[in-house]
């Protein structure tokens, strides 16, 4: 009897599980594993971190959970007032925000929160949820009603300053109104105004911020100061050479010339110790990760999962293409950590609320009435 009533609740509790898509979920733990056994080299001396960033991943998993067991028809239904309730915390970071490092990002309700990250996935559910409404009936107005609502929170966000954060939003945010139809005239447009208005937009920048474009250019202007990271972490990644120096080997990580090596520039760490060939195995990781996305994208029921699958596949590629670039000294130093490998748990809850969409719009595929 006690056998018989173990299967029955198996078979009640499988429907819950079953929500996790296989082959993203196999990507996802094929990256983590590859980030315990790098974070276990690039902390030795940090005490704490492994058991954190296991403490973080069990966390995220939750969060995926829970959000593959929301259906897009849901989605849809918490859009506006998710939305509204992101741009309300922003307002109140802006009056009421607590400044850490000179940066005005978070908010103290009970508990520090930073609602930047929650806009990240907010405003473009939020810009899906207006195009679906839409379908049929786009002109030019509907794109630049869009382009308001994606702007607006992303220049409370530069104002806090967090230009890392305000071009992911862009990124994800831009890819839903790429794809509910803008006009290739309409982007090479806006490329040339973006071209245009480098000079205003430059005068606009923060000191640092300027100070870190500079930088990128020539970072042996000051090799001691500004410059450091970048050359550190450049020196580290072709140090690695074809094979690398083997793990917990790295010599520019564990004689902390490194910066930040659990953090924003783990793949230094990576690099030097796996060397090409195994950066062309997590690079092949980040493609099947996009690839999965933009396979759910395609086979999205409506409109609005369409869109929202390929705004989350866009994080995925963003996270990755600015960390990568940005620790291999092609992009500037913004703040934005290697998605499923770099320490930490804010990046990590947003990375699992994003692959737990994508599930749930995989799952219910054939469910959404279009």
């Amino acid at each position: 009897m006690r056998i018989n009533e173990r299967r029955s609740l198996g078979r009640r509790l499988r429907p819950y599980f079953t929500v996790f898509d296989g082959p993203l979920t196999a990507i996802i733990v094929a990256l983590l594993t590859v980030s315990m056994i790098t974070l276990y080299s690039a902390s030795i001396g940090i005490p704490g971190k492994m058991e954190d960033q296991v403490r973080n991943i069990f966390l995220s998993f939750l969060v995926m959970w829970v959000a593959a067991n929301i259906s897009p028809q849901t989605m849809m239904r918490i859009a506006v007032p998710a939305y509204a309730a992101g741009m309300v915390l922003l307002v109140g970071v802006a009056l009421f925000g607590i400044i850490k490092l000179g940066a005005r990002r978070w908010l103290h309700v009970g508990i520090d929160i930073q609602p930047s990250e929650f806009m990240k996935i907010v405003t473009p559910m939020m810009l899906a949820w207006f195009f679906q409404q839409r379908v049929g009936q786009l002109r030019w107005h509907s794109y630049l009603l869009a382009a308001v609502l994606l702007m607006t929170p992303v220049l409370f966000i530069v104002r806090q300053p967090d230009l890392g954060t305000a071009l992911l939003v862009v990124a994800a945010g831009f890819t839903v109104i790429f794809l509910a139809g803008l006009a290739w005239k309409a982007i090479a447009g806006l490329l040339v105004l973006f071209a245009a208005s480098l000079p205003v937009i430059w005068t606009l920048l923060h000191d640092y911020q300027r100070e870190r474009v500079m930088t990128l250019i020539d970072p042996t202007s000051d090799p001691l100061g500004k410059g450091f990271h970048i050359i550190q972490s450049t020196i580290a990644v072709g140090s690695g050479g074809m094979t690398g120096k083997g793990w917990t080997h790295g010599t520019q990580a564990h004689l902390e010339f490194v910066p930040e090596r659990t953090t924003d520039f783990i793949f230094a760490v990576y690099s030097e110790e796996f060397g090409l060939v195994g950066n062309l195995v997590l690079m092949l990781l980040y493609l099947l990760l996009v690839g999965r996305g933009l396979m759910i994208a395609g086979n999205a029921a409506n409109l609005f999962s369409r869109l929202l699958a390929g705004a989350m596949t866009m994080i995925y590629f963003a996270y990755a293409f600015v960390n990568m670039g940005m620790v291999s000294g092609i992009l500037p130093v913004v703040g934005v950590p290697l998605p499923y490998m770099s320490y930490g748990g804010t990046a990590l809850l947003t990375l699992g609320l994003a692959g737990g969409i994508l599930m749930s719009i995989q799952r219910h595929r054939k469910l959404v009435q279009t």
